[in-house]
């Protein structure tokens, strides 16, 4: 059993962890790729967490209230062509979230983030049926070799999946992430993430995201989105 606490420059909503990262955050005790992390309930902030091991299933905990859990898993989705990073950094420039932003202080999307604080991903519409945005990390993301840790890659392809779906959800959140780790890529690779519909049903809506440094696929990710009830409730 391990402790851990999510700081709060790594929130999304107000209150509780970014989903992306949080779920990265988990995945890294199974190998940080090809792993689906179910988040249950708001991850709180700087309190103390559990993360238990019941074989290949990692699980977290908040007290006796389930929080998220992890396990080894595949995806089978067709990816994209990647877009160059001038067509990102122009799909960037119409990125809804700089008028009208659920959580304005994302850790991944939040315009209200500052440079080496938040990531400042702000995904805007490439075409009718994608999102794309550039991003250059930087170096305090970065282990002691200077590569991109994989909970920032996980929290990368969390976001633009929302706004990719935003259209016929309206406020979401995340439920369910499985994220393909092709590769961790230095600090000073420009990269582009692209995020794309795949399906609505009802409250839930499917999406796709990826990553790529110079048109070379680093990941991607399937993450269902739930959308949120009148009063804010899942």
């Amino acid at each position: 059993m391990t402790t851990l606490r999510i700081e709060s420059r790594f929130r999304g909503p107000p209150a509780s962890g970014n989903g992306g990262y949080v779920a990265g955050l988990l995945a890294e005790g199974l190998g940080g790729s090809d792993c689906a992390v179910t988040l249950r309930k708001p991850p709180p902030l700087n309190r103390d967490l559990e993360i238990r091991s019941n074989g290949s299933e990692r699980t977290l905990w908040h007290g006796d209230e389930l929080i998220a859990s992890a396990q080894p898993a595949t995806i089978n989705i067709e990816l994209p062509t990647a877009p160059d990073f001038l067509a990102a950094k122009a799909a960037s420039a119409r990125f809804t979230g700089f008028n009208d932003h659920i959580f304005p202080e994302c850790f991944v999307c939040g315009p209200g983030r500052r440079d080496r604080d938040g990531l400042r991903i702000f995904p805007g519409a490439l075409d009718q049926t994608m999102v794309a945005a550039p991003w250059e990390p930087t170096y305090d993301l970065c282990d002691a070799t200077g590569v991109l840790q994989s909970r920032f890659i996980w929290a990368a392809l969390d976001c633009p999946g929302y706004f990719a779906v935003q259209d016929r959800s309206g406020p979401a959140v995340l439920g369910r992430f499985t994220v393909h780790v092709e590769r961790l890529p230095s600090c000073d690779e420009p990269l582009v993430v692209c995020g794309w519909q795949i399906s609505s049903d009802g409250r839930k809506h499917e999406a796709g995201t990826s990553l790529y440094a110079d048109n070379d696929l680093v990941a991607f990710g399937h993450a269902i989105w739930i959308a949120l009830d009148s009063k804010g409730a899942e």
